[in-house]
Order: C-alpha cells, then structure tokens, then sequence
C-alpha cells in the first residue's frame, strides 16, 4: 500500500504529521513517501505541482494531503497559484466524486452555533461532482465587453458546463451511497435560473429510474443552504455541482462545530483516491501548535476504508477520536466550558493513545 504524503502549507504541515503518528499506530505495513506541493513546491521548484510531485501521486494507491496556500501568493498568476496544484491533482487523478461527511459526535452538540435538538444525531453526506462546472469550464478570462450593459468595459468571465456523462456518473455514485444508508438523495440544483442546472436535474432524473428504492427530491441551493440551517436532519444523502457543493459542505460543517473535524474523500473509478481535511491552510494560526489535527486524521480513516481496503483499522482510527472526545479534550476550535484545551501534538497524541490502548489523561 503506497502513500503519498503531499502536506503542503500553512498548517497542512503539523496535521499531516499528526495524521501519520496515528497511521504508524495501527503497526500496518505502508510506504510512505512525502512530496513538495503548493506554496511549498512553488518556492522550491517554481511551480505549485511540480512533476515529480504528480507522478507520485499517480503512481501511489492514494494520497494524503494538507492544505495549500497563503496570502502572500495571492498576486502571483494564477496559474501559478498554491491552490492550482489541488486542482490539478482533481484533474490528472480523475478525481470526479468528493464525499464531505458531516457528524455531529454526541460530545460536540454543544460546540454547534445551532440549538442541540437540531443537530444531534446529525449524519449528512455530501458529494460534490470534482471536475465540472465553473472550476473547469472554457471559455474563461478577461476581455472587452462587446455587450451587455457596459459595452467597451472591462470585464470577466468563466463559463459553467456539465456533460451528460459527468452527471450520471455522480449521480450513480449518489444513488449506491444512499442504499449503505437510509436510502434517501437530495439532488441540490439552480434549475430555476441555470440551464446548466437544469440540464443536471433532468439526468438525476433520469438516472434514478435505475434505483427505485432510493427516495429522490430536488432541491434549489438557496433553499438547501437555508434548510441545513433550519432542519438539517431531514438530509442524508446530498448530491451537487462543483460550486454549490464546495459552499454547502463548508456550511455543514460548522453544524458539527468546526470545519476542524470535517475530513474529505475525492475518489476516481478505481476508487484511488485523495484524502484531505476540508479546511484550508489557515496561515494565521500556521506554526503555532493549535491546529484542530481531528479531520485530517478522520481523512485518514476514509482512505483507509475506501482506498486501501482497511476497513477494521478505519473503524479504529474513528473509535479512538470517539473516546478522546468523549475524554474532554478539545483544540480551541471546538473548546467549551468544563472541557480542557490541547494543542496540535496533544490530540495527536490522545488519538495514538487510544488507539493502543494506553491511558489517556484529560
């Protein structure tokens, strides 16, 4: 089983290494081999993904990565911006299906914004098509507007486009989660507005005729983002867009009390996949030991189960936050009152302890 490490920037470089002391735990046989990529690898190699960093990554069974970027990238080109290498890695792998997880663990009910009977017990997940829409639609750029309402001025544009096949092939994937669930989909759309989006609805549809015992409902996204706020439990299952997808698991998360416990899964057809927390680099907070390490080691537990055929040691990583949580210990993104706060290395080592069973003081 072979691992790329690509741990990035900001604080992508402390969760990772958390993530990998709870890995070497389990005493299970990986190679393990770590890459430059972002910022990171735009210092050293003057690119963001650098070709040895992408042939590792093609050639590993999946890969464990950071986070990328920080503001003093900002006015570089694009092109070679840090975040450019997560896209890259979603377009070279194939990476089509993203799953965001949302859990609400009991002993964090009271770390949400939302009232404890509206989210206890929550247990959404979100997957979000990775390689359409307006991330990778042509054309796109800057010109002079021949039209419009200020012909002559300057203006951009970015185009959103879906195929018939990329939409069918998401919503399959949908459909076969939700029957390892409660059997329920939400397809989230802008069919109102958007042809794009209403091209989309028509193929979910379509496709969901292939899974009559899978409940179906359509969704706008303005009414989904007000409804995860409103009654989120009445999700299970949600299938989007690229766009609306990477704003409405960002969403979710907070109802579980930080984004620092979201991990995510971008998967191709050979299930390889990338394995990542579903924050970003926070580069403010980089370097200071106070990093919420839990959704990247949470990642690693879904690339254990869904990549590397390991679902027993999964079952053990997700155990072990369970019962450090339930321990009290908290990094300050998800700290209350009567619970202790820890740094990056102290969950880190909670987490190692409770997988081998040592004790664990809080």
């Amino acid at each position: 089983m072979k691992i790329a490490v690509l741990p990035g920037d900001g604080i992508g470089t402390e969760i990772v290494a958390e993530a990998i002391r709870v890995l070497d735990a389990l005493d299970l046989s990986f190679e393990m081999e770590t890459a430059l990529v972002g910022g990171a690898a735009y210092e050293a190699h003057g690119h963001p993904l650098p070709e040895a960093t992408l042939k590792l990554a093609k050639e590993a069974d999946a890969v464990l990565f950071g986070a990328v970027g920080d503001w003093k990238y900002d006015k570089l080109e694009r092109p070679l911006r840090p975040e450019q290498a997560i896209l890259g890695l979603r377009k070279n792998l194939g990476l089509f299906a993203n799953f965001r997880p949302a859990i609400c663990y009991e002993q964090l009910v009271g770390a949400s914004s939302l009232k404890p009977e509206l989210i206890a017990g929550l247990d959404i997940l979100i997957i979000r098509e990775l390689t359409g829409d307006i991330y990778f639609g042509q054309p796109r750029g800057r010109r002079t507007a021949v039209d419009g309402h200020f012909p002559g001025a300057e203006e951009a544009f970015d185009t959103m486009r879906y195929s018939r096949p990329e939409v069918e092939r998401i919503a399959r994937v949908a459909f076969e989660a939700a029957r390892k669930r409660s059997k329920r989909v939400t397809s989230v759309d802008k069919a109102n507005v958007l042809e794009t989006f209403q091209f989309w609805k028509d193929i979910v549809t379509e496709v969901h005729k292939d899974y009559p015992d899978i409940e179906l409902d359509h969704m706008y996204v303005d009414n989904a983002a007000m409804q995860l706020v409103k009654a989120p439990k009445k999700f299970d299952v949600i299938v989007t867009g690229n766009m609306f997808g990477d704003i409405l698991s960002d969403e979710a998360a907070m109802l579980t009390g930080s984004i620092g416990m979201l991990p995510s899964a971008s998967l191709n057809s050979s299930n390889q996949g990338l394995y990542e927390p579903s924050h970003g680099s926070a580069p403010d907070i980089a370097g200071k030991g106070v990093a919420n390490p839990l959704a990247t080691i949470l990642s690693a537990a879904m690339m254990l189960r869904f990549s590397l055929n390991q679902a027993e040691a999964a079952d053990r990583i997700e155990s072990a936050v369970k019962h450090v949580l339930a321990s009290g210990l908290r990094t300050g993104d998800i700290w209350s009152e009567g619970t202790k706060r820890v740094g990056t290395r102290e969950m880190g080592d909670a987490v190692v302890a409770a997988i081998t069973k040592k004790t664990i003081t809080g």
